[in-house]
């Protein structure tokens, strides 16, 4: 399809909306945007394109009347040109006003109001964001354990892991192992079932927790159930330890709605309980702090179980958040609502006894949770947020070396110029929320705060367009939140990346993400780097929630599964020759650096993360199911229903799952955790070896 005419009126409207007219998937190509996937962005963001030219004209004329943008950041170089004489005022964030030429000059962090009052009488409003320059850094180097809390069973989980779980990994391993850190999967508030949508990268909210992570014993008002209700929390407590069990055993899946069903009917029995006046009091001041967010999240939940979990297919009137007949609808359903509050209220208060306990056990970092790049079309959020969300439009990726058709990842993005019209209060709220129980946060898809590719709704991934947000913006708003909460930022910048936002990041004090298999001197013939000549500002691992566990790769299991899963581009034994020749490199590097120990697969893992340790990287990961040999993949992408992603226990090398108690006394996990605690001595020079050559 073709593109737009390069300097002519489409492609100098989508350049002042920045819709990108085409792209560079590689320094040496471009490829141009076609002209339906940039109308289609510019009718997203309220633009009528059926007279580019007059269309572009509007603007012209709109960015020449303007005398602010919505949005001002505060830096260095000050503020816009404005015209002399222009007089300015400023509100900040605390109610007090300054006016004069120095009322930009010592100004506290925060979002305030300016005001410019030019002399020829226009006025000009703006948000001003004023904050640090860098987000909180980490102090010394730390190593960690990467988990997806669904997949942790302890034998007091009712049937997938809890944030009790959490609590007592935290501890124990902080304790016990000395580790620094636990990472973990997206802890959004999920999209409710029947089927409960497994994916914690397809949430109905970004900015509330999900209750399904609650452990029911660990509520206060649990032990105090009335005595007429106690032999029905006791038969769904024994129901949950049969869930749990079918879920330990050898290649069960974990069953989220069976989990939910029983949790739901508990915590109905629990709710009866009247809270203490001390607790009365905690949930009082959570509802005044969480305020209309929270009101408009638990009532999407309530409309949500009488009307559907597709807010688009409710009644027209119920679909705006502020009509008369939501708020009818929000009194008549006002004990529904209640129960979704307080279920936040509970799932927020086992969160930060987590985090708790996690600085209690010695953890410099804590928990580091993880931000998903966007949310459900249908959800709580799209729902209460409207028009920040662009209508019609996916975030996804162009295709690329890794998938020649491109991914659409069925998330509405934001819509630039909504969040810079809002003084972006939804990313800032989103923040603060995110931060508040965390030592650090990972940013799925970083990326997305420099530029996002927008797909038109029915149309193939490869027709879509690449829209620019304002980074100075999103990054100023990253670490005014992340200076609030002290807490570090990780930021997953794998895969395509365009030059610049690495370094921008960096400057921003943004760590980022850093996998052992894609580290290559590509400049000196592709071998793997040394670990010298990594980043330090990083998270290292040897694999991710995305990727093969090691044990997998050392056996070429990933090939096979990818043949039998039919994802495979060219003949398996293609595709086993280059993982062999891969390994090979890898196991020459490390036997050359004398940390390989032995030839068996746990050596070789160990010897993979002793690597990384070498490496200067602030932070190393290690993916807990490589301590036990578990070779399944949590999630495969490109799959669906073929696949259990998501819905998998940690298990040891033969499929049978491993709990919380047995990792928590497992030789080979402590082995593999105590092969970090050694001094990252200097790396010796590589001495030539014929032997583990892999070809």
């Amino acid at each position: 399809m073709a593109g737009p005419e390069q300097g002519g009126p489409l492609a100098r409207l989508a350049e002042l909306y920045g819709v990108a007219t085409e792209y560079r998937p590689a320094p040496d190509r471009t490829v141009a945007v076609p002209e339906e996937a940039v109308t289609a962005a510019l009718a997203a963001l309220g633009v009528d394109t059926a007279d580019p030219a007059a269309a572009l004209a509007a603007r012209e004329r709109e960015l020449a009347r303007r005398l602010l943008p919505p949005t001002v950041v505060l830096t260095g170089r000050g503020l816009p040109a404005l015209p002399g004489g222009t007089a300015l005022r400023v509100v900040t964030e605390d109610g007090g006003t300054r006016t004069g030429d120095a009322c930009l000059d010592g100004l506290p962090h925060g979002v305030h109001r300016l005001t410019a009052t030019a002399p020829d009488g226009r006025t000009g409003e703006a948000h001003l964001i004023v904050a640090p320059d860098r987000a909180p850094g980490v102090e010394g180097r730390h190593r960690g354990l990467l988990v997806q809390l669904y997949s942790l069973l302890s034998h007091r989980s009712w049937g997938m892991g809890d944030l009790g779980d959490l609590a007592d990994l935290a501890g124990w391993a902080g304790r016990a192992l000395g580790v620094g850190f636990v990472q973990l999967n997206p802890l959004h508030a999920g999209v409710p079932g029947p089927p409960v949508d497994p994916s914690p990268y397809r949430p109905s909210s970004r900015r509330f927790p999900d209750p399904l992570y609650l452990r029911v014993e660990e509520i206060p008002e649990s032990a105090h159930v009335a005595e007429e209700d106690r032999p029905r929390l006791r038969a769904l407590a024994e129901q949950a330890a049969r869930l749990r069990e079918g879920v330990l055993a050898k290649d069960a899946r974990i069953d989220r709605d069976a989990v939910w069903d029983l949790k739901r009917r508990a915590l109905e029995l629990v709710r009866a309980v009247p809270l203490a006046p001390g607790r009365r009091a905690a949930y009082a001041d959570f509802l005044a702090r969480e305020g209309r967010a929270l009101e408009d999240h638990a009532t999407w939940y309530a409309l949500a179980e009488a009307h559907g979990t597709d807010w688009h297919r409710w009644p027209e009137r119920l679909r705006d958040p502020r009509s008369p007949e939501t708020a009818r609808a929000r009194r008549d359903l006002a004990d529904r609502v209640d129960f979704h509050r307080w279920l936040t209220w509970l799932a927020d208060e086992q969160l930060a006894a987590a985090q708790r306990t996690a600085r209690e056990a010695g953890m410099p970092v804590g928990l580091i949770h993880d931000l998903a790049v966007g949310v459900h079309p249908g959800g709580a959020d799209t729902w209460a947020l409207g028009d920040c969300f662009a209508t019609g439009m996916s975030v996804g990726a162009p295709p690329d070396a890794f998938n020649a058709h491109g991914q659409d990842w069925g998330l509405p993005p934001w819509r630039p110029d909504r969040l810079a019209e809002t003084g972006y209060a939804p990313l800032r709220d989103l923040l603060r929320a995110r931060f508040r129980h965390a030592g650090a946060l990972r940013i799925d898809h970083v990326m997305g705060l420099f530029r996002l590719w927008w797909v038109p709704q029915g149309r193939p991934p490869t027709q879509g367009t690449y829209v620019r947000y304002d980074a100075d913006a999103m990054l100023a708003v990253l670490a005014l939140e992340a200076h609030r909460a002290g807490a570090a930022v990780i930021g997953e910048d794998l895969g395509t990346v365009e030059p610049g936002v690495r370094e921008a990041l960096r400057e921003r004090g943004v760590l980022g993400t850093s996998v052992l298999w894609f580290e290559r001197d590509w400049e000196g013939g592709g071998r793997p780097l040394a670990p010298e000549q990594w980043r330090a500002d990083c998270l290292a691992t040897v694999t991710t929630h995305d990727l093969p566990p090691t044990a997998s790769r050392l056996t070429h299991d990933h090939v096979d599964l990818r043949d039998r899963l039919g994802l495979l581009t060219r003949p398996a034994e293609l595709e086993r020759e280059a993982a062999a020749a891969e390994l090979g490199e890898w196991l020459a590097e490390l036997d050359d650096r004398g940390l390989l120990d032995g030839s068996r697969e746990e050596d070789v893992i160990r010897a993979l993360h002793r690597f990384l340790w070498r490496t200067p990287a602030r932070l190393v990961g290690v993916w807990l199911p490589d301590g036990v040999g578990d070779r399944r993949p949590q999630n495969v992408p490109g799959t669906s229903d073929e696949y259990p992603n998501w819905r998998l226990p940690v298990a040891d090398g033969e499929g049978r799952p491993v709990t919380l108690e047995e990792l928590s006394s497992s030789p080979r996990l402590h082995a593999l955790l105590a092969g970090l605690a050694e001094p990252a001595r200097e790396s010796p020079q590589r001495r030539p070896s014929g032997r583990h050559t892999g070809r």
